[in-house]
């Protein structure tokens, strides 16, 4: 099918399991990309973990130097610790309720870890947010944001991750219109938020059995895509249940995704792939008890830029 710009919804997207550092790695459950829904808003992959318990003297997640262009990435916990360092010199842990946010622009390596003294379990999510073209090659960055404006409302509490939500805005730097939010609801608690009609929304249980969404039974991890031009939002659960909530003006660049880069084009990414080879532009991670990440083989075939969605058959 071809490449459309068509918003429709809602759509499930189940997603599917990776394992990260190979088969011995953790295992990940990615929704974003999907085959046909590629992104929503600006946010243009997820992937939820965990709970995962971590023994005494476990690795548990080992995640080696590695590069990124064109993107930022977003690490959000829900129980655990992780260490991350960076090229720019960054070395921060975050923890549940804190937002480490890298921005990459140009390039960027970083190493992420759960370190030495640690809680004994990892669950949380980690996204990525395109840049759009103004912004992609700007100067790489990080940012450690531990305290994030809350809404509490009977039952439902709102944490504002990213982007701005019924009045109350994050302190993190973005390039486009977009939100992200952690929900969390009481058992029995319902709640109502309001929405752009201009963005793109959709949903992840992260936690619990699962919860409705707009009369919708949504369980624990696929992503529910709810299109564009809503104004609000009802969700309710009959259980302790935590949601993340992303969402933004659709993005209209055509972008090419590949390993850890978001371009535009196949040369760019053969670029970024020659440079990391060779050990330039990304600079160096230091402090990673651990060899750098290698770049996979490029594919046969170039790659083609893409538009954020295909066609594809409503949810119900």
């Amino acid at each position: 099918m071809d490449d459309t710009d068509a918003p429709g919804g809602p759509e499930l997207l189940p997603g599917h399991e990776v394992a990260l550092g190979g088969p011995r790695g953790m295992t990940v459950r990615r929704t974003l990309p999907d085959r046909g829904r590629r992104m929503v808003g600006a946010w243009c992959f997820l992937d939820a973990y965990g709970p995962q318990p971590i023994a005494p003297g476990a690795p548990g997640m080992r995640i080696g130097p590695h590069p990124h262009i064109g993107l930022q990435t977003v690490s959000w916990l829900l129980r655990g610790e992780i260490l991350h360092r960076d090229s720019v010199g960054s070395l921060r842990q975050v923890e549940p309720g804190q937002l480490n946010l890298m921005t990459a622009g140009r390039g960027i390596a970083h190493s992420e870890e759960t370190p030495a003294a640690h809680s004994g379990v990892l669950h949380g999510v980690q996204l990525w947010v395109a840049l759009p073209d103004g912004a992609r090659h700007t100067d790489p960055a990080f940012a450690h944001h531990p305290d994030l404006p809350v809404l509490a409302a009977d039952g439902l509490s709102t944490t504002v991750i990213m982007g701005e939500l019924d009045g109350a805005a994050s302190p993190a730097a973005t390039h486009s219109p977009l939100v992200g939010a952690e929900l969390r609801l009481t058992a029995g608690g319902a709640g109502t938020l309001p929405l752009r009609p201009g963005f793109e929304y959709a949903l992840l249980v992260v936690d619990g059995p699962g919860a409705r969404v707009d009369g919708h039974e949504l369980t624990a991890g696929p992503l529910l895509y709810l299109g564009a031009g809503r104004t609000a939002l009802r969700v309710a659960a009959d259980g302790p249940a935590t949601l993340v909530l992303i969402g933004g003006e659709p993005f209209d660049e055509r972008i090419v995704m590949w390993w850890n880069f978001v371009g535009r084009d196949h040369d760019e990414i053969v670029a970024a792939r020659a440079d990391w080879a060779a050990g330039a532009r990304f600079g160096a991670v230091h402090g990673y008890a651990g060899p750098p990440l290698p770049a996979p083989a490029m594919p046969a075939t170039r790659l083609a830029p893409r538009g954020r969605v295909r066609d594809l058959p409503p949810w119900s």
